[in-house]
């Protein structure tokens, strides 16, 4: 009698343990597809679309501050431009009617420019959002991780184990549960950090542009326009590390040893979040931006 009451009370204890362990399960899982499906929501989205507010604070402090700042630099640039050019035809000596229609030209090119900044820079970002949302929807197969199905093979895992290496597991489940929840807070630093970097970039938008008419003050925007390819593209990139973490982590169903799962779960955590934080430095790598 003494053994059956002692052997009702550890399947008891092993019961409640396993119900303990699937529950750290349900929820790691529940969390990961959650932080994945808002950095799917979140990356796709322009900057006049994520925050409409912001968005036109940005526009009108760049409207009515900068735009003008950038006027004066499009007259200093240009007038530094018709003074090279004079100079490169021997001062004047084989000057050609057609140069100053050159000047013109390239002076209506600059002011145009200048005038639709902002519609060059949503541009920019539409045609990133574009790319971002099709390869959302190529990758959201892989983007529900756990279900029922995994959650029985967990627990056809967990029957014939132990009290006491149930016990040793609930609490490495608890540990790596605790863990994963930690990359909401990865996720909003990338996530936030990225849209308010975008912002502050395009509040400048028409100094760099302005002086795109000019070889040599031309540099600085190109290098500008650059930058806001990596940073549009950057959201591409951020989806293809969620892609890659999302089918890495659906092997600790169908892993051997439970444990090592477990921790490799973790580290797959670990290595999303160092990815992400590098998703920027490799996306200005890539368009030559600095």
């Amino acid at each position: 009698m003494f053994n059956s009451l002692f052997d009702s009370l550890t399947q008891w204890i092993k019961e409640g343990l396993i119900d303990g362990i699937l529950s750290n399960f349900s929820g790691m899982f529940d969390s990961i597809n959650e932080q994945v499906g808002d950095i799917a929501g979140q990356v796709g989205q322009t900057p006049e679309g994520w925050n409409a507010g912001v968005f036109a604070l940005i526009r009108t402090l760049s409207e009515t501050v900068i735009i003008p700042v950038a006027g004066l630099i499009l007259t200093f640039v240009m007038c530094y431009e018709l003074i090279q050019m004079i100079i490169d035809k021997n001062n004047m000596h084989d000057v050609d009617t057609w140069m100053f229609f050159r000047w013109i030209f390239k002076t209506y090119i600059a002011v145009f420019i200048l005038t639709n900044t902002f519609d060059i820079v949503m541009g920019i970002f539409g045609l990133a959002q574009h790319v971002v949302n099709n390869s959302a929807g190529i990758i959201s197969d892989n983007l529900d991780i756990g279900g029922d199905t995994m959650i029985d093979t967990i627990r056809a895992q967990l029957e014939p184990m132990g009290v006491w290496e149930l016990l040793g597991l609930y609490l490495e489940t608890a540990i790596v549960a605790l863990c994963i929840s930690a990359l909401s807070i990865c996720v909003f630093i990338v996530i936030y950090g990225r849209m308010i970097e975008i912002y502050m970039v395009i509040s400048i938008a028409p100094i760099p542009l302005s002086t795109m008419a000019n070889r040599e003050w031309g540099q600085m925007g190109n290098n500008y326009l650059k930058s806001l390819f990596a940073l549009a593209f950057q959201g591409f990139l951020i989806m293809v590390c969620v892609a890659i973490y999302s089918v890495m982590i659906q092997n600790i169903a169908t892993a051997d040893n439970i444990h090592i799962a477990i921790w490799s779960c973790a580290g797959y955590t670990v290595l999303l979040c160092y990815t992400l934080f590098r998703t920027g430095s490799v996306s200005k790598s890539v368009f030559g931006a600095h």
